[in-house]
């Protein structure tokens, strides 16, 4: 097994185990070294919540020393509030540290794919002379030359050569792909390796900005800033903890007017457990395990802000061909010309297409077999010759002895015949004009110089795509297709897919006027592309799929590159960031639920001797005052890592409209955060009642 493949095999090991199990060996063991580490003041203060924890339980841990020491009868107490206060902290650092350690594994094979390899920079192109370099030293513009079995050093652009290319260290997919000059198919990335003949590759990636490069570095959240939404929530979150950080100052006079001795740990303990810890602990990890999801899915995001875009995208842009529809046209129907058998054009067919290796030759051969069960021929004792197909005569096809059987486009058997002899009748110029005019592509079918009929090809649309765009339409989302046909065929293939609208005849400038016009109107809009014509819609959306086999210019202008090239991954692209953004929203709501009960714990316990009054409060029944404290100082640290599991994997994602979401959030999550801290926190009272501690 060579390098390529074995990292290949090891990334899809990582995925795999990622997906099968949340936690590993390999996985918790620096993560809990990491958290200790992330206590660090100028680390704690990117997220205020926590900071003001970590400040808090600084304050108590110098409480506690103090009563130590002066042999106060507190001082169990105050050790006690102390430790949780800090495992609260060191809680929330350990579900981001968590978080990050899921993508170490596939950033570490891609880090072995990158090597300072020597790179063969041309000298002189037209004559194949080159000099060594280390692939370090090239820039952009360089031209350097691969053959097979040589690594690509860096990102470029094929401008001369066809070659397969081994890509398993990038994607993790073993089959090679082929890339060429020109087209559609001309970028390659750097660890990626020629398997057969050669390349002129054009540098067109920076020293250190390499796509390998931001991969590694976005797998491992070193360039993952806050998002919008979660830099709008983590002010909204310290806004709430300004506003308890008063409420508890102002219930120390307060406590003083009624007599009521209250010590610093309780207030910072009330002040911790009053705060929205929990979403503040767990809101980085969200966010990083959001990330990991999508490049588990083979879709690397150049930034956080277009995962969380993806979740409130309500217009998809996809492309007809191999989003919507196969990508290849498929034979539908044998039409006959006239005094023909349907039978006997479907057996020619077949015949001529025995070797045609392309999706539309084998697909007559299965049509011809589906529908008078033509199969299990015998071509040894036939002598037969086959004629494979070419770019250069549009034909394929067998000469059996004198008979020669030909399929191919309609000028090209059209000479066929009339050099046989023969000539195209009118019955099938006009099947082959019916076509045409349905949006399907015709194929003429002869046998010496007499022409048997067409084969009509035609779009196939995906199965399961309707259902997947109606539940697009559940959430929301309006489909757009865009196509090249003419809007006939377009509407007809819209209808049948289910799509709500399209654009035909579509050109660069229309794509990107569509999309302008959407945003004008206040939408976001996501779609995918993967030639360089598509570069200026792609730059224009708000989420852009770029394909990872496409050129260089519409890599860069997406803020995504799925390395799958699969166009219908846009569809599963705005399901994660929905995911992501479901599960910010329900623990938000189970974090604000869950102060609530917190509130009634600890409000009732420091002023119930004072205001007797107060007893109702005590719903949980807790025994003591310093019980009620303890008991839920301990179940807000001990929820932290409860959720850990659903910070990363998500929420389960259901296609539903937000008021569906929105009452579903207050249902599940609003209405356990209040049922759950209430049994969790009477049980930690009864547990620390029995044990002795209070």
């Amino acid at each position: 097994m060579n390098q390529q493949t074995r990292i290949g095999s090891d990334l899809q090991h990582a995925a795999t185990s990622q997906r099968s199990s949340l936690f590993t060996a390999q996985m918790l063991a620096p993560s809990l070294w990491q958290a200790v580490r992330m206590l660090s003041p100028r680390t704690m203060a990117r997220n205020p919540v926590m900071f003001v924890s970590e400040l808090g339980a600084g304050l108590t841990s110098l409480v506690t020393v103090a009563a130590i020491i002066s042999g106060s009868a507190d001082k169990f107490y105050f050790f006690t509030i102390s430790v949780w206060l800090w495992l609260t902290v060191w809680f929330g650092n350990f579900a981001e540290a968590v978080a990050e350690a899921r993508g170490r594994a596939q950033a570490n094979s891609l880090r072995s794919a990158r090597k300072d390899v020597t790179a063969h920079r041309m000298v002189d192109r037209e004559q194949r002379t080159t000099e060594d370099v280390l692939a370090s030293l090239l820039r952009q513009g360089d031209e350097i030359l691969v053959s097979a079995g040589e690594p690509i050093p860096t990102d470029g652009e094929v401008i001369e050569g066809v070659a397969s290319v081994d890509e398993s260290a990038i994607t993790g997919e073993s089959a090679p792909v082929i890339r060429e000059s020109g087209g559609d198919r001309s970028a390659v990335t750097g660890g990626t390796r020629v398997l057969s003949d050669f390349l002129v590759i054009r540098v067109t990636a920076k020293p250190g900005e390499s796509f390998l490069d931001r991969m590694i570095a976005m797998v491992e959240g070193a360039e993952r800033g806050k998002t919008p939404n979660e830099i709008a929530l983590t002010i909204v979150l310290a806004g709430f903890t300004l506003v308890f950080l008063m409420v508890c100052t102002t219930l120390y006079p307060i406590a003083r007017y009624f007599d009521v001795t209250i010590d610093v740990p309780t207030l910072i303990a009330l002040l911790v457990c009053l705060i929205p810890t929990t979403i503040g602990a767990l809101l980085p990890a969200i966010g990083i395990a959001g990330m990991a999801r999508l490049s588990q899915s083979n879709v690397m995001a150049m930034s956080g802000r277009a995962v969380e875009a993806a979740g409130d995208v309500d217009i998809l842009l996809l492309d007809k061909t191999g989003t919507i529809t196969l990508g290849n046209r498929q034979a539908s129907e044998f039409r006959a010309a006239e005094g023909v058998e349907e039978r006997e054009l479907a057996d020619r067919a077949q015949l001529s297409s025995l070797t045609d290796e392309t999706a539309e030759g084998r697909s007559i051969v299965v049509l011809a077999k589906t529908r008078f069960n033509i199969r299990g021929r015998e071509m040894e004792h036939a002598h037969a010759e086959f004629v494979p197909f070419s770019a250069r005569t549009r034909m394929s096809g067998v000469n059996l002895g004198d008979r020669q059987i030909r399929k191919g486009s309609v000028d090209a058997i059209s000479q066929f015949v009339s050099q046989q002899g023969g000539t195209l009748p009118q019955c099938v110029r006009n099947d082959v004009d019916a076509i045409s005019r349905a949006g399907g592509t015709p194929l003429v079918v002869a046998e010496n110089s007499r022409v048997l009929g067409a084969i009509f090809l035609k779009d196939i649309v995906k199965g399961g795509i309707k259902e997947r765009f109606g539940e697009l339409r559940q959430m929301g989302i309006r489909t757009v297709m865009i196509t090249g046909d003419n809007p006939k065929t377009a509407a007809a293939i819209a209808a049948e897919a289910g799509v709500d609208d399209f654009l035909a005849e579509a050109t660069p400038e229309a794509k990107l006027a569509l999309i302008r016009q959407y945003q004008h109107e206040g939408h976001l809009v996501a779609m995918t592309g993967d030639g360089t014509n598509d570069a200026p819609a792609l730059a224009q959306a708000d989420v852009a799929v770029a394909m990872n086999t496409g050129t260089q210019a519409a890599r860069e202008a997406g803020n995504m590159v799925d390395l799958d090239s699969n166009p219908t991954k846009l569809i599963s692209v705005v399901s994660i960031g929905k995911q992501m953004l479901m599960t910010r929203g329900a623990l938000t709501t189970f974090s604000v639920a869950n102060d609530v009960a917190k509130y009634f714990a600890i409000i009732p316990a420091i002023f119930m001797a004072a205001l007797p009054q107060l007893a109702v409060l005590n719903l949980m029944n807790l025994a003591t005052p310093r019980s009620a404290i303890l008991s839920a100082v301990i179940f807000n640290a001990i929820v932290i890592p409860c959720l850990i599991p659903v910070a990363i994997r998500g929420v389960k994602y259901q296609p539903v409209g937000a008021d569906s979401l929105l009452r579903q959030n207050l249902l599940v999550y609003g209405l356990g955060g209040l049922v759950v801290p209430f049994a969790g926190i009477r049980l930690i009272d009864l547990a620390l009642v029995t044990l002795g501690f209070v």
